[in-house]
């Protein structure tokens, strides 16, 4: 007997489970930061992973998405890495999650309760760089240019990330590989913050400044993300 597939109605759109992106390219920075400063940015019921005594990572996500099933956007995600209080998989909590589509912003909203609203969002490409310039309500939160390249194979990896859907944990499981990938550890990288209030709550992590602690960059990335599932407690 074959598994029922899950739909979900979005904007007059019927979206089918599990989502696929087949062609996006993705660059990210992890930073290193203070343990207790990150803690205070994840919710209640997960605890910050501590990478080092006193010390926690930050990532900065920057998508590209090109052939998705929510459609072509760009995306800016905030990420802390955690683990729920009462013991489970390691995984990630985004605390923001600006994108430049309203439709993938609902779906990811309604879908999996990722925190994405519609922000713009400037993309400036290079052959060798890739440059961010995220504004919200007219205000600048941050202009970031990463190292962009690599001929490296990354194969799908399977990861978790934790949401509040409806105000309740949840877990969604997804895959995330692809080719043209290239690893460094924070040469090119430039970060500027703005004076939007998200700009103010990175730099309590100490960014611009914090330590860099990898960075990657994915030019043909290739996802599975799952349905989202309450998590058990």
């Amino acid at each position: 007997m074959s598994a029922m597939t899950t739909t979900h109605e979005i904007l007059g759109q019927t979206v089918t489970m599990p989502v696929e992106v087949a062609d996006a390219s993705a660059g990210t920075v992890i930073f290193d930061v203070d343990l207790t400063a990150a803690q205070a940015l994840a919710p209640e019921g997960f605890d910050v992973i501590e990478s080092a005594p006193g010390r926690a990572q930050f990532a900065l996500a920057l998508i590209d998405y090109r052939v998705n099933d929510l459609g072509a956007y760009h995306e800016v995600g905030t990420i802390l890495f955690v683990r729920p209080t009462g013991g489970g998989d390691d995984g990630n909590f985004i605390t923001h999650l600006p994108v430049d589509q309203e439709f993938t912003c609902a779906a990811g909203n309604r879908i999996w309760g990722f925190p994405k609203s519609v922000e713009q969002i400037d993309v400036t490409q290079t052959d060798t760089t890739s440059r961010w310039v995220l504004s919200m309500g007219g205000e600048l939160v941050l202009d970031v240019t990463v190292p962009r390249g690599g001929t490296d194979e990354m194969p799908p990896l399977p990861m978790t990330s934790y949401t509040l859907l409806d105000g309740t944990p949840h877990a969604t499981r997804f895959t995330q590989g692809g080719s043209g990938s290239s690893i460094g550890f924070g040469d090119g990288v430039s970060l500027t913050l703005g004076t939007h209030p998200v700009a103010k709550e990175l730099e309590t992590l100490g960014l611009p400044t914090a330590p860099v602690v990898v960075t990657t960059w994915i030019e043909k990335m290739r996802a599975t993300f799952e349905d989202a599932l309450p998590l058990q407690v």
